[in-house]
């Protein structure tokens, strides 16, 4: 992986990829360089405006470009239902599907469907999404399933018994939990894919530490002017860029020989450089928590994975 950069992705002609959250950040840069390496590229995004702005920006930074926005709001189960239907009913290959989008540190709050919203967006979505997807990814010869974490899931373990957070709300401990999930989901996903002798690797990876809005939307919803000086001085002088953010991802999805329920991250202390293997809290590869986790977002969610029975 040692110097591993965005010129290293091999040809992506004729494969598919669904991009979630690619308006901005480690998003937008992921799908962008996956359509600049032949791509044909999903901007599955909450925002119309947003969405439509980045992908004007995508069509005009890759010229040729074969990329589209769909609307998706992971906050929304109809929605996720909805992009589903749609993908599947007009598509017949899925080479790619890239969790990427995600919220942080919020105030507390619900999405639509009631769950709290970092869990509900960062981990309950991309379930939801992932399972109404599986039949697709299952019938592309060796499809990919990448999420993104976040070097943040060591400071919790979830909590199987409260979700939601309703007992006690702490907005960082909320975010490493939804984090942790995504670790969680990808190993037992992986488990999953491997009992059932499929081709479909799952993989997770983070940015480390990269300049992006994902730092400070919670403190504009407050209107922490103060802390969002800090947190944007912060990220211009220590944070990489959403360049650099997005390689560990774009690597676990397109490297050769990416292992099943590897976490791929920077190489220097796992907050920038070269993608790199990345340590991860042991509480992410048990079996019998991925197991917990998986059956009670099925319940939650109402997608039951049937092609991936445990």
């Amino acid at each position: 992986m040692a110097g591993w950069n965005a010129t290293d992705i091999p040809d992506q002609k004729g494969r598919t990829a669904v991009v979630t959250g690619a308006n901005s950040g480690i998003g937008y840069v992921t799908a962008r360089e996956l359509a600049r390496r032949g791509a044909r590229v999903v901007l599955a995004c909450r925002s119309e405006a947003r969405g439509t702005e980045a992908l004007d920006r995508l069509g005009a930074e890759v010229p040729g470009a074969e990329a589209e926005f769909v609307r998706l709001d992971l906050g929304d189960l109809a929605s996720v239902r909805e992009f589903a239907a749609t993908y599947t009913r007009e598509r017949d290959r899925l080479d790619l599907l890239i969790n990427n989008a995600g919220v942080m540190a919020l105030p507390y709050g619900h999405t639509v469907d009631g769950f709290e919203t970092q869990f509900g967006v960062n981990h309950l979505g991309h379930f939801a999404l992932t399972g109404l997807l599986l039949p697709v990814l299952l019938g592309t010869p060796g499809a990919r399933v990448v999420t993104v974490s976040s070097g943040m899931h060591a400071v919790s373990n979830i909590d199987i018994t409260d979700l939601n957070s309703e007992r006690r709300y702490r907005r960082w401990i909320a975010y490493g939990r939804s984090k942790t999930a995504n670790l969680l989901f990808t190993h037992e996903l992986a488990r999953r894919v491997t009992a059932a002798g499929a081709d479909l690797v799952a993989a997770a990876a983070h940015p480390g530490y990269a300049a992006t809005n994902l730092q400070t939307a919670g403190l504009k919803l407050e209107g922490r002017t103060a802390v969002e000086r800090v947190v944007l001085i912060g990220n211009r002088y220590f944070a990489q860029s959403a360049d650099a953010g997005a390689l560990p991802t774009l690597y676990a999805a397109t490297a050769p020989g990416v292992r099943p329920d590897s976490f791929t991250g920077p190489a220097l202390l796992g907050w920038r450089g070269s993608p790199a293997r990345s340590r991860r809290a042991g509480w992410t590869l048990n079996d019998r928590a991925g197991e917990m986790l998986w059956e009670e977002s099925e319940r939650l969610t109402g997608v039951v994975c049937d092609q991936l029975k445990a």
